[in-house]
């Protein structure tokens, strides 16, 4: 049995209401995400895509690929797509102390502010591995910053699925006001570059909208 849901547990999302699973809305519109970047190839790869279907997605960055990969990162801005933080070192939460875990957060987020031009304050977090102690995601929480998690997982750092699984993970489970988490890794690289442009297809078929998560 696999170690994580690909469509968000409704009693997670109760139990953990303070953090954003979903975006409920009336006009199909869902939101694609994507964690680890920016990663060469790979992410100029996803905006490449992006771009053909004219959508926009929010970019869930490492603090340390921020500073080796700038052009990247100012490029992900540049194409009217949003940023959040992702840790400087994907952290994960439960097996780190509050006060280094903080101190982890504030580092990706000068990494944002000293590798671009672009007048950018990102207010969205996602934890790594979607782990967070209690007293984080209040320290966090209470300087303003939102906790972005996920409705549907691709799973496309599995490497143990198939292409098509990832792809079947997405389309199979996505509704309006879902957030969608896909992985511009290179780990993930062989999944997300089979099941990316064909999830761009099915949801242009299907007459879904692409949202900014505000």
């Amino acid at each position: 049995m696999k170690a994580y849901w690909v469509k968000t547990n409704w009693l997670i999302k109760k139990l953990f209401s303070g953090y954003v699973w979903a975006i409920p809305n009336s006009e199909r519109r869902i939101y694609l995400t994507f964690d680890d970047g920016p990663t060469p190839e790979i992410t100029e790869w996803v905006l490449d895509q992006l771009k053909k279907y004219n959508a926009c997605a929010t970019f869930f960055c490492i603090g340390k690929n921020i500073q080796e990969q700038p052009a990247i990162f100012n490029r992900i801005l540049a194409e009217g797509h949003q940023v959040g933080n992702h840790t400087y070192n994907h952290l994960s939460g439960w097996k780190t102390n509050t006060n280094k875990y903080v101190e982890n957060f504030v580092a990706c987020q000068d990494s944002m502010s000293t590798c671009t031009t672009v007048k950018n304050h990102p207010t969205l977090f996602r934890p790594p591995y979607g782990k967070i102690k209690h007293s984080q995601a209040k320290l966090l929480r209470a300087e303003g910053y939102k906790i972005i998690m996920w409705d549907v997982l691709s799973a496309d750092f599995d490497l143990t699925i198939t292409p098509e699984d990832c792809l079947t993970n997405v389309i199979s489970n996505v509704e309006p006001g879902s957030i969608i988490v896909f992985h511009d890794s290179a780990k993930a690289a062989t999944n997300l570059k089979y099941a990316l442009p064909k999830t761009l297809e099915f949801l242009q078929k299907n007459n879904y909208q692409y949202g900014k998560i505000l």
